[in-house]
């Protein structure tokens, strides 16, 4: 059956493109780092290389994130494989190479290590990435504990997601001020909920999505202060790049 029912098993405290500040965002080292802080769970983008495997990325090019240039759909892995993804970062991470979905899934099931998978399409395959993501994640997390949490942007990639897999969990990004037929988005899309950016989250709003039985995860939340106000406000889940003081510890004592 989908998973559209409201109860959040995952962790409460994400790290934000795994420890994305303090290591090459979306890269194996910078979701053992983030683990290394406690973390329990590690948001992280996926698209697809030109032939088609899924690759960890958040922009449309490699230009700021690599010694490259271009597009990444124009690249296959191979390609993509030969540049430098840790150098723009710091020398300490020079040659980090660009992670596979199947090495981040080997990685973090192996050190339970939950997954919040945004699907961040190139522009034009938001339906193919969609369905070929879930179809992968499906593969790589059988028999997981729990499954990844699929979210993205773009309603259709969540829905390409809901029809290859549509067991897996799902919620929808929301990037600014969200939109009054929510209610209608998330039920033709049979999320489980909504990410939100915190600039646009208010304490009325958190109590209308909750009330409603969907789940609510924030992004991304580095300030302490804030994050606590969205905690006792009834948000499931805080994403965040501070993991050295907004991590499992600090939440323990909460």
């Amino acid at each position: 059956m989908p998973h559209t029912h409201s109860s959040w098993p995952y962790p409460k405290l994400i790290a934000h493109r795994g420890a994305g500040r303090f290591a090459p965002e979306n890269t194996l080292a910078s979701i053992r780092l983030g683990a290394s802080y406690g973390f329990r769970m590690m948001e992280y983008d996926v698209k697809l290389s030109r032939d088609g495997v899924a690759v960890l990325l958040h922009d449309d090019t490699v230009d700021r994130s690599s010694n490259g240039q271009g597009p990444a759909a124009d690249k296959t892995l191979a390609e993509l494989s030969r540049l430098d993804f840790g150098l723009w970062h710091s020398v300490a991470y020079a040659g980090e190479p660009i992670p596979t979905l199947h090495a981040i899934a080997a990685y973090t099931l192996a050190n339970g290590i939950h997954s919040n998978i945004e699907i961040k399409p190139h522009p034009g395959l938001e339906a193919e990435t969609g369905r070929q993501v879930a179809l992968l994640a499906r593969q790589l997390w059988a028999g997981a504990a729990l499954p990844p949490l699929l979210s993205s942007f773009s309603e259709a990639a969540l829905q390409a997601a809901l029809e290859a897999a549509p067991e897996l969990p799902r919620a929808l990004l929301i990037e600014k001020e969200v939109p009054q037929d929510w209610p209608e988005r998330v039920k033709r899309l049979q999320c489980l909920g909504l990410n939100l950016n915190h600039k646009y989250t208010g304490k009325a709003l958190v109590e209308q999505i909750k009330a409603a039985g969907l789940t609510l995860a924030i992004w991304t939340v580095n300030d302490i202060a804030r994050a606590k106000e969205l905690i006792d406000w009834g948000c499931d889940a805080i994403v965040t790049d501070e993991v050295a003081t907004l991590n499992p510890e600090w939440a323990a004592s909460l």
